[in-house]
């Protein structure tokens, strides 16, 4: 079992504009987004730079100007191959003719995605954009039953989406089932960039418990899955689908086979008598002491059911006063359940 903290990251990054309160509320922020956007392609040579302001901005061609935010300034400097940090600290004329020598030309035309007067992004012609809204439609269509889990301690929720990313934490609050004897919830995380901040991908896996930190614990089946923004990016739509698949029909299989058990052991007695059901609990760890109370308990509602001895069971343990011999009896009157597999 592991540990899970990047959900954590994320709840402390991330500015109360940036949080949303549900799934839906998140899908319509970027559908709104992707709505007001606009890629614009022009060739590297029709692209000028501009003092707009108190910030720097492109024209381009016959579209306008638009100004420049810190994520795409700092995309331009990397296109032209001159860090950031250097044309910072230059006057804007000296800044704006060194950006201007030293960006690439050619045939081939900058990708530049704007909102309204505002430039988001610039890319190359092989970046290929996968917008946030098309993800949160797939997850919306597939992981039926899944929200984000409870706020953390400053009140993120665990959906997320800023000026460079999208983030999502989204968890099954009702699919716990048991695995090799403990319980075990469904969850993932999945995550996008619109403008290159980040590749788009997803991570799955069954916990245990979540903190206010929103880190995800005792975490296992723990399955990975990115890809970057290229001609195939949209594939992986397809492949986070099936990750979600994945944990859905895990979910149902392991919730349908909990919930035999549970009926069967509601049916099939332990013992026929109190010695008989004595003899039985002793043989699988209880103490006598627990085991003839237990049994006591059962003989006076008139059943010793396997699902009637583990209540009875589970009840005594709760009084238990050390943690230590109360998580040790609680293992071995959860391994009873084994019996009506």
């Amino acid at each position: 079992m592991t540990n899970l903290s990047r959900a954590s990251a994320e709840l402390f990054k991330r500015s109360p504009d940036e949080r949303f309160e549900t799934l839906d509320d998140l899908h319509r922020h970027c559908r709104e987004e992707k709505r007001a956007s606009e890629d614009r392609w022009h060739l590297p040579q029709k692209v000028q730079l501009r003092q707009l302001e108190a910030t720097m901005g492109l024209a381009l061609g016959d579209d306008g100007e638009f100004r420049l935010n810190d994520w795409s300034f700092g995309q331009l400097c990397k296109l032209a191959n001159v860090g950031k940090e250097t044309v910072n600290r230059l006057s804007p004329i000296t800044a704006s003719q060194v950006l201007m020598e030293t960006l690439p030309a050619g045939r081939k035309p900058l990708q530049v995605l704007t909102t309204q007067d505002r430039i988001r992004a610039i890319h190359t012609a092989s970046y290929t954009r996968l917008h946030n809204s098309e993800l949160i439609q797939m997850v919306q269509e597939t992981a039926v039953g899944f929200a984000p889990p409870h706020k953390g301690f400053n009140g993120g929720t665990g959906l997320y989406c800023g000026e460079q990313d999208m983030f999502a934490f989204l968890i099954d609050p009702t699919g716990w089932t048991e695995i090799e004897g403990e319980n075990f919830a469904p969850g993932f995380f999945i995550w996008n960039s619109e403008v290159g901040r980040r590749s788009v991908g997803i991570q799955t896996f069954w916990f245990q418990a979540i903190c206010s930190n929103h880190i995800v614990w005792d975490a296992i089946e723990v399955v990975e899955f990115s890809r970057k923004h290229t001609a195939n990016v949209h594939d992986a739509l397809g492949e986070i689908r099936r990750g979600i698949d994945d944990r859905v029909a895990k979910r149902d299989s392991r919730s349908d086979q909990f919930y035999t058990a549970m009926q069967k052991a509601m049916r099939e007695r332990l013992g026929d008598d109190a010695e008989a059901v004595l003899k039985k609990l002793t043989e699988h760890g209880i103490s006598r002491a627990l085991a003839k109370q237990a049994t006591e308990i059962a003989a006076a509602q008139g059943r010793f059911t396997i699902f009637s001895l583990v209540d009875a069971l589970t009840k005594l343990t709760g009084k238990v006063q050390w943690i230590g011999e109360r998580t040790d009896a609680d293992q071995k009157v959860s391994s009873l359940l084994t019996l009506a597999l």
